[in-house]
């Protein structure tokens, strides 16, 4: 009964509109609409629920009904109508501009803690209203699909139930950005990762992830997304096959980068003469990447080259011929194999060194 008091507010004038419209039976002009449009506005501002609102209006109607006589009492009806669409209709655009306001303050809320382009005090207080506590250790996880995902695609509600399913409340946070899925979660909280990976595998019918790792505070989930954008560049550019990456898996190519001039040295001096080979360096390399890749089985390197066993043997012969250095050898796979790393990197023979 209280709330039905308060709502009363959101009444003044309801009555005296319906018993002027049934007193001829006419339909309510503009600035009747108008008005019961804001009262609307103004209710759904304050919080009140359509649904009391209705009832207040239908109960004030009932007064009204009793003293109205004849035709008046047929108009009515008519009249309620118009006036409760009205009303409704501004308690639901308030609403809609509500939920607007929202997304984007969520939305540069993740631009700004992605970027951390803001001051971090106020980005920490603004991460609680999401669920974030920034003074803790966080990670992300990103994941790409064939096509590009946003809030309010199936795929990204798909995941978002699955994720609140599996973990209730936990403080994790579920987004988009550039067409990409991202789950932010705190850092000792692995499996949530893992699962948000293997979920975005299958809604996005066979994309990747990456998990970067655990980092402290406001900052800490900046170089987190960005270890996991550069693990999902770096399977890109190398053609790593795992649909999860781990970013802490993946450390040695940085290091292995850093400096290329370097890098293009050693693929030239060890792999260059590969490009004597019939066909040139770029089967040759990819026998020695499947090799490494299978932990030097040739066997297992062979399936999955479509290559006889004896044809592996052949090609690995052949290289051990043309370099100096044998792939069977532990002396001389690392230089092999870091070799062919910086190979795939440079996206050497296509691309000139």
């Amino acid at each position: 009964m209280a709330e039905q008091d308060t709502a009363e507010e959101y009444l003044e004038g309801y009555t005296h509109i319906l018993a002027a419209a049934s007193a001829t039976g006419r339909r309510l002009n503009r600035d009747e609409l108008d008005a019961l449009r804001a009262r609307g506005e103004q209710a759904a501002e304050a919080g009140f629920g359509l649904r009391l609102l209705v009832r207040a209006h239908l109960a004030a109607a009932q007064d009204v009904r009793a003293d109205l006589r004849g035709a008046a009492a047929d108009h009515l009806l008519a009249a309620v109508e118009q006036a409760v669409d009205a009303f409704a209709e501004g308690h639901e655009r308030a609403q809609r501009l509500a939920i607007r306001q929202q997304e984007a303050a969520r939305r540069e809320f993740i631009d700004d803690l992605l970027h951390g382009r803001t001051d971090v005090g106020h980005l920490a207080e603004r991460a609680g209203r999401f669920g974030l506590l920034l003074s803790h250790a966080h990670a992300v996880a990103v994941a790409e699909g064939p096509e590009p995902y946003d809030d309010g695609y199936a795929v990204t509600r798909g995941i978002e139930a699955s994720l609140a399913a599996r973990f209730g409340d936990r403080r994790i946070l579920l987004t988009t950005k550039n067409g990409r899925l991202i789950c932010i979660a705190p850092g000792d909280q692995a499996d949530v990762l893992t699962f948000f990976a293997k979920q975005a595998y299958a809604a996005t019918d066979g994309g990747r992830a990456a998990i970067g790792r655990p980092h402290q505070g406001v900052g800490g989930v900046v170089s987190s997304y960005e270890e996991a954008l550069n693990a999902l560049d770096l399977a890109g550019r190398i053609h790593l096959d795992a649909p999860v990456l781990h970013a802490a898996d993946l450390l040695v190519y940085p290091v292995l980068t850093r400096d290329r001039q370097a890098m293009a040295d050693l693929v030239r001096t060890v792999l260059g003469p590969l490009q004597q080979a019939r066909g040139g360096a770029k089967p040759l390399i990819d026998t020695l990447t499947a090799y490494f890749d299978t932990g030097c089985v040739s066997a297992e390197a062979a399936r999955r080259l479509s290559l006889s066993v004896r044809a592996m043997t052949y090609r690995l012969e052949r290289i051990h011929k043309l370099t100096g250095a044998d792939p069977g050898d532990p002396v001389h796979r690392y230089t092999l194999q870091t070799a062919v790393i910086g190979a795939r990197l440079l996206d050497w023979p296509d691309q000139e060194l």
